[in-house]
């Protein structure tokens, strides 16, 4: 079958990723005549050639660590992604002179979808480990759904929490954790957020964004205590899904 569109993910590294086999297994599955590539690029400036060197692009997603810093090279922002302040979708639209590139974020869809369903009234305060264009929107989300949150970095600035500030005490008020950094990625599997896993009970929700490998260490102390868990990897499809539809419309 010919290839009519190219579309594939922007980030660094991408070995751990699962989407372009989600999305080939797709095409294949729904005779789409697209090819999902992925553009593993340290430099965001890298993305100046692959606009250069390829005809038909469809659309990128877009991955650690480039969630924002691909916002200069794109020409609008939906509004939901304008008020995130990050980017996973890029819609590419050929033009006489290039293409034009949309940026939205299909994040917020993937983990507001996949968090509720286990949510329960007492989780009403979250902890969100990391400061980068995930935890955007996973804070918008957070919003939406009326949970009051705190950034946890190593760096803590305006009231973010530093990991050093994550007390017993701080754990038994904000009982929903969300890591949203590659701790714990493969291939480097014996990381986790560092923070003080005793404190974990049953009441505890953990939610990690990684989901490779299927339960990481941050997931695996969790169910030690008993604490509901949840990885990343419904999160990427509900989010490659509304890829798909934001690509096509």
């Amino acid at each position: 079958m010919a290839v009519d569109r190219i579309f594939g993910l922007i980030g660094y590294p991408l070995g751990h990723s699962f989407s372009a086999n989600y999305f080939t297994q797709k095409f294949a599955r729904e005779n789409i005549a697209a090819e999902y590539r992925n553009f593993q690029m340290e430099s965001i400036k890298d993305l100046e050639q692959v606009l250069e060197q390829i005809p038909n692009l469809g659309g990128f997603n877009v991955t650690i660590p480039h969630k924002q810093n691909v916002l200069p090279y794109l020409h609008e922002l939906d509004r939901e992604a304008a008020e995130i302040g990050a980017v996973n979708v890029i819609k590419a639209t050929k033009t006489a002179g290039g293409y034009l590139l949309k940026g939205f974020n299909s994040d917020v869809i993937g983990f507001e979808q996949s968090l509720v369903p286990q949510l329960k009234s007492t989780h009403k305060k979250a902890l969100v480990f990391g400061t980068g264009g995930a935890s955007k929107a996973v804070v918008y989300a957070l919003k939406k759904l009326g949970i009051a949150y705190r950034y946890v970095s190593r760096s803590p600035q305006n009231g973010h929490f530093s990991y050093a500030q994550i007390t017993p005490k701080v754990m038994a008020e904000y009982t929903l954790l969300v890591n949203c950094t590659p701790l714990g990625m493969s291939p480097q599997t014996h990381l986790c957020p560092d923070i003080p896993y005793d404190a974990l009970t049953q009441a505890h929700y953990l939610y990690d964004l990684i989901y490779n490998p299927e339960v990481p260490l941050f997931l695996q102390k969790g169910l030690e205590k008993g604490a509901a868990i949840k990885n990343g990897l419904e999160m990427l499809h509900l989010q490659a899904d509304a890829s798909w539809e934001i690509w096509n419309r």
